[in-house]
């Protein structure tokens, strides 16, 4: 019987392993026999997020020439590099394009193809556009994979989760919302992937609460405005009449941060500085390793938060002192031996003395909850103080005087790439990252203002709450104190939180309930080193694997910039590399 191994889920970082193992192969498997089955009801390569098969309205949250598949010397991983084009070069696209996302999803498609053609010939591909509902097998034999509509199974010597965004059950506050819309006549959209929701029940001309300013709240917006006929002409919107009134809030308020638009000049701030391998390999070396589960969580912040916080002020201020100079009151080498030995409190009034502006310093709890404290006596007084957040953001990322902004950027990356080798150390870190790293292209906020000045948009302002009360969902905030907001439909503007207990997908809660172990955060537990699936008493499963945003080693998404280090392809070169070890001695016992 030929080897064989599964891979569920044939998206970016299912394309992304195939990759990595047809980069490995030459070395680890030559010449032998293996069949890869690859099981996704969606395209192969695009996957569900990325198929081309969707509004065209819809954009990349990246600039083009930000968007690779393929690895490079920058990725510490032991296979071989095998470089190829970015999206932009791919496409013939200008670098920094936001293109469509049909055009990311042929993009990955040919990645796809191109993998396929470079395997060896006696490595066979096979897509099953099903979905996979159960594993089953003993650590020491054969798994089988049992398909949707098929009777019997796929056998597997190995077995490979790289599932991506999964749907997730209703949680209890969902469940109570969900209830009570059905009781009283209402609308409730829960969390979902904004292209596969059904919007048609948001009528013309009617408020609708939208909790969450995020990416998923930008895709709403485009869809109920210019998908329902309305257009932008300048910074002007022009209403189609079919629109709703959207009432928008989130626990910060204020939509993510948008894209930086110029390119980086100049030195760049040697990173990683202050948390690199050395800091990482401290924290995991300590006396009973670096905690995992709750105590991960719990002391997360303690433990890492300081390490992360003067990694970035470190970029910032190196860029500042370099780049801007006549902006400080201090050479920069006397600057940064005196910051590499400082507590918190001595770097802050170093700071102080050293970078006389106070706005030239940077301030990580000022960015993250801009509107903590602020209070607004109206809702216009409201609108016009979100309006103005934007308009200094967008003017800000826009201009390169404010290029430490870029740094911590860079920074941000580097760290992300540490972290991954921690695993799971809570949802704080990946929503700081996200809010400041991997916000919405310039023109969605321009267009956000738009909206806001035709009276399409309207913002509720930061912690927003939602009460279901008197036969409406109503918003406060307090933002803009006694300001309340009543609607007949809510929409739950973020992305299902991929736990194993409420994941829809019935094979991660088979694997959980079959043993497999998870965080307090519902992820699934795997090996950092190989993505191996751990089992609650901390043991590896020799023959099942997972990658991506279900498991504690998430990493970065499943691509990446160039030349930043690309942490989700060092974990596809590991994962390939012990599969295809694996796989080979398997079937070296077997000719023996």
């Amino acid at each position: 019987m030929r080897p064989s191994l599964v891979i569920v889920g044939a998206g970016p970082r299912g394309t992304g392993l195939l990759e990595r193992i047809a980069a490995n192969a030459p070395e680890l498997y030559a010449a032998q026999d293996l069949d890869i089955h690859l099981v996704d009801p969606h395209p192969p390569g695009a996957g569900r997020i990325w198929r081309e098969a969707q509004s065209p309205l819809l954009w990349m949250n990246s600039h083009a020439e930000d968007v690779t598949l393929f690895t490079d010397d920058t990725v510490p991983m032991a296979g071989p590099v095998h470089e190829g084009p970015t999206l932009h070069e791919w496409a013939g696209v200008e670098g920094h394009t936001f293109t469509g996302r049909r055009l990311q999803g042929a993009y990955l498609r040919w990645v796809y193809d191109r993998t396929v053609e470079r395997l060896p010939p006696r490595i066979r591909v096979h897509h099953h556009p099903r979905r996979a509902l159960r594993v089953t097998g003993s650590h020491a034999g054969r798994q089988q994979v049992w398909l949707e509509g098929r009777p019997r199974p796929l056998p597997a010597d190995l077995v490979v989760l790289t599932l991506g965004h999964l749907d997730a059950e209703l949680d209890d506050e969902q469940r109570e919302l969900a209830a009570y819309a059905q009781a009283h006549g209402l609308v409730h959209l829960p969390p979902d992937f904004t292209a596969d929701s059904d919007l048609s029940a948001l009528k013309a001309g009617e408020p609708v609460l939208v909790r969450g300013f995020g990416l998923a709240f930008v895709d709403l917006m485009v869809l109920l405005t210019e998908g329902r006929g309305g257009r932008h002409e300048g910074d002007t919107y022009v209403p189609s009449g079919q629109e709703p009134v959207l009432y928008v809030g989130s626990r910060r308020g204020v939509p993510y941060h948008a894209k930086i638009g110029y390119d980086w000049t100049g030195e760049r701030p040697p990173l990683p500085r202050f948390l690199g391998p050395a800091e990482i390999d401290g924290l995991l070396a300590r006396p009973g390793g670096f905690a995992r589960g709750e105590a991960a969580v719990r002391y997360g912040r303690r433990d890492v938060w300081p390490l992360v916080e003067k990694e970035l002020g470190f970029a910032h201020y190196h860029r500042l002192f370099t780049a801007h100079p006549d902006r400080t009151a201090l050479p920069w080498p006397d600057f940064e031996a005196k910051y590499a030995v400082a507590d918190p409190a001595e770097r802050a009034a170093l700071v102080a003395s050293a970078v006389p502006d106070p706005a030239d310093r940077l301030d990580l709890a000022a960015l993250d909850r801009p509107l903590d404290g602020v209070r607004y006596a109206s809702q216009e007084a409201l609108q016009e103080g979100v309006r103005d957040h934007i308009e200094r953001d967008l003017t800000r990322r826009h201009d390169p005087q404010h290029s430490p902004d870029l740094a911590v950027f860079l920074a941000l990356l580097s760290v992300y790439g540490q972290l991954v080798r921690l695993g799971d150390i809570g949802g704080w870190w990946h929503g700081f990252f996200s809010y400041l790293a991997s916000g919405p292209p310039g023109p969605r906020l321009r267009q956000m203002l738009a909206l806001s000045r035709a009276g399409v948009l309207r913002f509720v302002g930061a912690d927003m709450a939602v009460a279901a009360e008197d036969g409406v969902f109503r918003a406060s905030s307090p933002t803009a104190p006694g300001v309340r907001t009543d609607a007949r439909a809510l929409v739950e503007a973020r992305l299902p939180q991929p736990t194993v207990e409420r994941a829809r997908d019935p094979l991660l809660r088979q694997l959980y309930a079959d043993g497999a172990a998870a965080t307090p955060d519902g992820l699934l537990a795997v090996d950092p080193a190989d993505g191996r699936v751990l089992d609650r008493a901390g043991r590896p499963h020799p023959r099942r694997f997972a990658l991506g945003p279900h498991t504690d080693a998430r990493g970065s998404g499943a691509f990446t910039r160039p030349r930043t280090g690309g942490p989700a392809f060092r974990q596809n070169d590991a994962t390939a590399r012990a599969a295809l070890a694996f796989l080979a001695d398997l079937a070296g016992r077997a000719a023996a």
